[in-house]
């Protein structure tokens, strides 16, 4: 059966697909609220931009946050839950590297908010071109 899809006029969808699409955004909206909970927190999003720099030990991230280093720990944990950042430990030394797929993951997010929103900006221009300009505002007299 065909339902029409309220997004997108004169396209219709298969239930099966419609579900189908519903079941990834529901998954996708999981990981994206989970890295948006990890850098939520101003540190975390210090960390983050550290290891945008490229692979860090935790002491030298731990270096410039005014912070004690259980407490670095601690946000590295919140960050690795998230999958942003990935660890591993050689000897004596852990070293924490950014998981770029996983910011993918929200830019792609926030790409999908912003081509809604740009299709019912076009859609409020075409209706505004469309609509003939009245020269006298309604309730003034001239």
């Amino acid at each position: 059966m065909l339902y029409p899809d309220p997004a997108e006029p004169g396209i219709r969808l298969d239930i099966r697909a419609a579900i189908g699409i519903l079941k990834s955004v529901l998954n996708h909206s999981g990981e994206v609220d989970a890295v948006f909970t990890a850098l939520a927190d101003p540190t975390r999003r210090q960390i983050v931009e550290q290891l945008g720099r490229g692979p860090a030990s935790v002491s030298e991230l731990a270096k410039p946050l005014p912070i004690s280093l259980p407490a670095v720990v601690q946000h590295l944990q919140v960050l690795e839950a998230s999958g942003l950042v990935r660890s591993e430990k050689v000897g004596r030394v852990r070293t924490c590297r950014l998981e770029v797929k996983r910011l993918d993951t929200v830019q792609d997010w926030i790409e999908a908010r912003r081509r809604t929103w740009e299709r019912r900006l076009d859609r409020l221009g075409d209706y505004l071109a469309a609509t003939p300009e009245d020269p006298t505002p309604k309730g003034k007299k001239t």
